[in-house]
Formats: C-alpha cells, structure tokens, sequence
C-alpha cells in the first residue's frame, strides 16, 4: 500500500472520529435528500436514505443518530434466519443491528470498521440495547478479520467510494462469501469530477472525490469473480444538492455568498447529473 493511500485512510478515520462526535452526516449536509439549504441531522438523513420508520425505531437510537449513509443495503435483500451478514465500514451499526433481526439468534453479524470511535460507540449501542448476534471487529475493507467463506452476505452502506484500492475490497468480499454468497451494497457513483474537486481531501472524505463511474464500479466486481451484477436503485443528486454539498467542505462560510454562484455554475456545466448513490447487488457463484 503506497504512502498516499496510507494518508487516504488516516483523512477518512480523523473525519470520521469528528462525525460520530458531532452526529453529522459524511455527506454535510445530506446529498441524500431534499433539503440542501440547512444542516440534516443524521437520524434525519437515516430516514432519508430509504430506511423506514418501524426499523429506525426498532434499533438503539443512537445508531440510527449517527448513520452516514447513503442508502439502504438492506432494503430487499433476502436474508434468513441463521445466516452470516458481515457489515464492511460498521459506523455505529444502523445495518448490523437491523441484520441481527433479520438472522435471528442462530444467526451472526459482522461489523468491520478501520475507526476505533466508531467501534466504541457501535458496541456501547449493542451492550445498551443487549443485542448479543453481532460483533465488531478493527479492520480495514481491503484486508479484512475474516476466515475464507465466512459469510452468506457482504453488506455496506456508502463506505467503499472511501477506499482507495477498490479492486482489492471486492476480492476480500468475494473470498469472504461461502458459494452462493451475496453482496447487497448502497455506495456514491459519480462519472465525472472537474479534477481540482478529484484532488479535493475534503470531498474525498465526503463520499465524492474517490466514488468511481457505474461502469467501472460494477466491472470491478465482475472482476474479483462476481456473476449476477446488478444496479437496482439509483438516486441522482440535483444541482441544489451537489453546489451544497461541495460548497460546504471547500468554502468558509464568510465567503460562501461570493463563491457559492462560481461552484454553482461549474455544477451546472461539469457536474449536475453525473453523481448518484446506487444499490448494486451481486452473487459469488
């Protein structure tokens, strides 16, 4: 692993530990919404991300308080009783916690994260709420705690953009799952980026600059040895959503009025269409 994607990671466990202490959302304010002029609480965003109100309630509340994501990887997906869900970039747990219900007591899940806060606060969350089918351990995607076959699902939730070797989280999914395993993954897509926004750390952090196009994310998986890659829900980020988003990580508030209307007419050339987030699913034959 090179020096620069070492600094990569460092960036994304530092954002990170300042998001689980301050409750807001990686996306600052949601991209994930419809309300782009005012600062979304995280369990706002939750709601906005396509998770319904009887599972947010159904979990601790300061899990869903603290989601960073941008979808729901769960929505759909057929997990059973008994099964092994692992969780790739845990957080506080939102999705292990609603996949605990979904494998019942014979079942385990999962939660792998690189930051030591958000471990912490998602196993203070499982303690407080006395959920005893999940487990978090420290590791990163691209290496990740788990013996070969050890799972019937890979699940993550607006994490892998994050990562700068995307080709090697994929074939630690594919050689976690048992045959037949799935993956069911909510992430940022985006197909163009002025480079000077690419080379952004802060939009990096944000869930932007490292998200790849559609095309290459799904051959990637295509490539660790995946079959049945599929997209089967995106949500496209208008220009309001995106000029917000952007302009709240690179601008200083006192300048915002001045430089929003330039960010805003550049969005409008380069960027407004071209990023959304999408739930892929996928199949290890």
């Amino acid at each position: 692993m090179t020096t620069t994607d070492e600094k990569i990671k460092e960036e994304v466990r530092e954002r990170y530990t300042r998001a689980i202490q301050t409750g807001e959302s990686c996306c600052k304010p949601s991209c994930c919404g419809s309300e782009p002029q005012e600062l979304i609480p995280a369990d706002r965003v939750a709601s906005l991300s396509g998770y319904s109100e009887s599972e947010l309630r159904s979990i601790p509340q300061d899990a869903a308080a603290n989601s960073f994501g941008c979808g729901n990887p769960l929505a759909f997906a057929g997990v059973l009783p008994g099964q092994v869900v692992v969780d790739i970039g845990s957080g506080a747990g939102i999705d292990c916690f609603l996949a605990a219900q979904k494998v019942g007591p014979n079942g385990r899940v999962i939660g792998i994260d690189m930051t030591p806060a958000m471990l912490e606060k998602a196993r203070d969350n499982a303690r407080k709420a006395g959920i005893t089918n999940v487990e978090f351990r420290q590791g990163e995607a691209e290496k990740m705690p788990l013996e070969n076959g050890e799972a019937d699902w890979i699940i993550s939730n607006c994490v892998i953009n994050l990562s700068p070797d995307k080709p090697a989280v994929f074939r630690e999914a594919f050689r976690a799952l048992k045959p037949g395993g799935r993956v069911s993954v909510s992430d940022i897509m985006v197909e163009e980026l002025p480079e000077f926004l690419r080379k952004s750390t802060a939009l990096y952090t944000s869930c932007v600059a490292g998200a790849i196009p559609e095309a290459e994310y799904l051959q990637g998986l295509r490539d660790a040895g995946f079959v049945d890659v599929a997209v089967t829900e995106r949500i496209v980020y208008d220009r309001d959503q995106i000029v917000h988003m952007v302009s709240e990580n690179l601008i200083p508030k006192e300048l915002a009025p001045t430089l929003e209307p330039v960010f805003a007419e550049l969005v409008e050339k380069h960027v407004a269409g071209k990023v959304w987030s999408a739930k892929v699913t996928a199949r290890k034959p």
